[in-house]
């Protein structure tokens, strides 16, 4: 079953100041698509989620982490969580399921100030990446083929990769790789690659 995949980065320093420095060493490590560069949308969330966006902007085409963050950067607060959305190219069956091709696929990247919705950052990560689904790391449901595993594989080490990068260059104090069910993503994605090897 399909389960939604996340990324949680904590830092030692969570002032405000450094909220939207941690945010851009985050997404200056993000592997863009190749035909969706850039990050493509903000959003600037103050108090809690249940309160209306004080800033969206769509950006077409993206723009570089730079520049979506220092669009955001007048609205720096502790009570404010800032929502960066871009793509990266991930292997995928086609519509037709004939064959794997890179195509782009939606990440978001939500800082959260200490102060925002109850605090929600100490539990969810300062910094939170959604991945969306984990069946593009895993394709439970798709039959090994050769081709398969070798896109499984790739998928994979993207994700490997952008996790270690991030890690080593953004100053994390603490980081979690989880999915939304009770069910270990780490184990799930190990027993799936012992089956294509």
């Amino acid at each position: 079953m399909p389960d939604s995949l996340y990324l949680s980065l904590w830092f030692s320093n969570s002032d405000a100041d450094e909220m939207l420095p941690h945010a851009l060493s985050v997404l200056r490590q993000f592997p863009f698509s190749a035909e969706r560069t850039g990050v493509s949308y903000l959003a600037v969330h103050p108090v809690s989620w249940n309160e209306p966006t004080i800033l969206e902007r769509r950006f077409h085409p993206g723009v570089t982490p730079e520049e979506a963050v220092l669009t955001a950067s007048d609205l720096l607060h502790e009570d404010y969580a800032y929502e960066f959305e871009a793509y990266w190219d991930l292997w995928l069956l086609s519509d037709n399921g004939a064959q794997w091709i890179p195509k782009p696929s939606l990440v978001r990247f939500v800082m959260r100030g200490v102060e925002f919705d109850e605090q929600e950052s100490q539990q969810e990560g300062q910094v939170q990446i959604d991945f969306g689904m984990d069946s593009p790391f895993l394709q439970e449901q798709v039959e090994l083929t050769a081709k398969a595993e070798t896109s499984v594989r790739a998928n994979v080490q993207k994700l490997v990769e952008f996790t270690n990068k991030v890690e080593k260059a953004s100053g994390t104090s603490a980081r979690l790789l989880w999915s939304e069910s009770e069910e270990n993503f780490a184990q799930k994605l190990v027993a799936r690659l012992q089956k294509v090897q």
